[in-house]
């Protein structure tokens, strides 16, 4: 794997190019879980079309001057976040004192990230900002962005946010409106809403008394397993031909009715537990994230362009022997009675224990296979005219629960097909173990790891 050290710019506060207003911005209660104080890392990658178009020295300027314009439209961005009275809760001071801007040269070809690029990135930390403590967020520049551009023209776009703000679609409409603004738009395609009341508990629902089926009652822990063993990431992809084999395993009726989410986190989240050797009487999990924009039927619906967390988790729970011992079907079953437990009275329950300052999650971190799907967030949408996409995604940096969270990208494979890549990080000897059992699933899935 290639290595370097990138050449950083002194970092640059970038304000909205206008005025915009001077107000108190009040969090919704999935916004204002404590667990979301910290901040998450995407990198997208680019191609320049056409050699020295614009100039190299140019790139930056673009993407600064886009930056400064986003603001206009996501001013709370370049606000602060304060703690309320009490501690608990968190609000956003729309100061427009700006965002963290990082201009940054590194000598390396674009080719030599690999094809297709996917984590782990080389040196992934020479194209982060350095935000310091990744958890500390009150009164903190809310977004870092580092350009890294490449020998070749190319470059790296990471987009460092704080998660109380945004989640990973939020994140990703955002970095579209720079996307659009850089490529010469007059106003982003799709315009910011941020609405956070709709994701408010009312004070009469908050009070009662609310039964959310969360069957991991394991402490948060972060066992020696997964943190003195040296950790490693790599990626796997799943293709047209190694969802063909996930399904040919199937029952007839499961293996049609099957979503590709079902079947891709059921094989892994079986692999993941075999290769971390639990006992067959302990209990593992997969807790996963749906999003609250498209699947909750709620009246009034979330609008377009709402950008802050609106997406909640769901567990499901299995004996070792039996998750590991049984057939695929028994998985994709667990998976998918997770899913279709994520119902409106579900989601409501779930804001009342929120309103109430506690925690919906309580899992054990070496025994859960964490995972969001945001495949389909829009990647193909990312161009920049004169300059291409040619992959990007979660960061896997930063602290050990970054690392462990999974987040499924797309991306399209040797041959040209779409696939759907699975970046995970375990610890070196268990992810020999996991490849196998990949391996043993699929022979397919054999050549399409990275």
């Amino acid at each position: 794997m290639v290595t370097f050290t990138a050449c950083r710019s002194k970092p640059e506060v970038v304000v909205p190019a206008r005025a915009t207003p001077q107000e108190v911005k009040q969090l919704s209660d999935v916004d204002n879980q404590r667990d979301l104080r910290l901040y998450v890392t995407f990198i997208e990658f680019y191609r320049r079309r056409v050699e020295g178009v614009p100039e190299p020295s140019a790139a930056s300027s673009i993407i600064k001057a886009a930056l400064s314009e986003a603001l206009v439209y996501y001013y709370p961005v370049a606000g602060r976040l304060r703690e309320l009275p009490g501690g608990d809760k968190l609000a956003v001071d729309c100061t427009a004192e700006g965002v963290v801007f990082v201009e940054a040269h590194a000598d390396v070809r674009l080719e030599e990230f690999g094809t297709p690029l996917v984590p782990p990135y080389p040196c992934v930390d020479e194209l982060i900002c350095q935000v310091g403590d990744l958890r500390a967020v009150v009164g903190k520049p809310l977004l870092y962005l580092q350009i890294t551009e490449f020998r070749c023209g190319g470059f790296a776009l990471a987009l460092t946010m704080c998660h109380n703000i945004v989640d990973a679609f939020g994140k990703m409409q955002l970095l579209k409106c720079i996307v659009d603004l850089a490529r010469g738009q007059a106003a982003p395609s799709v315009l910011p809403s941020w609405e956070r009341h709709l994701l408010v508990s009312s004070a009469e629902a908050a009070s009662e008394s609310y039964q959310v089926q969360n069957d991991a009652k394991s402490p948060p822990a972060q066992t020696p397993l997964m943190i003195l063993e040296e950790m490693v990431t790599r990626t796997f992809l799943f293709g047209p031909r190694e969802i063909a084999a996930l399904r040919a395993s199937l029952p007839a009726r499961l293996a049609q009715s099957a979503t590709v989410f079902e079947l891709i986190t059921a094989a892994v989240w079986r692999c993941r537990t075999a290769a971390l050797e639990h006992a067959p009487d302990e209990r593992v999990f997969v807790l996963f994230f749906t999003n609250a924009r498209g699947s909750w039927k709620r009246d009034p619906p979330l609008p377009a362009g709402f950008y802050g967390n609106a997406v909640f988790n769901t567990t499901a729970e299995a004996a070792v022997g039996k998750l590991c011992g049984g057939p695929l079907t028994y998985a994709v079953q667990l998976v998918h009675e997770a899913k279709i437990r994520m119902t409106d009275e579900y989601v409501r329950s779930m804001l009342a224990v929120l309103a109430r300052g506690e925690r919906y999650v309580n899992v054990a971190l070496d025994k859960t296979f964490i995972v969001t799907d945001v495949s389909r967030s829009g990647n193909n949408l990312m161009d920049l005219g004169w300059a291409e996409r040619v992959g990007g995604g979660g960061s896997m940096a930063g602290d050990i629960v970054n690392r462990l969270a999974s987040a499924y990208m797309s991306c399209k494979n040797a041959n040209g097909e779409e696939c759907v890549m699975m970046p995970i990080s375990l610890p070196e000897l268990a992810m020999e173990r996991f490849a196998s059992q990949l391996t043993a699933v699929t022979k397919d899935l054999a050549r399409s790891s990275l």
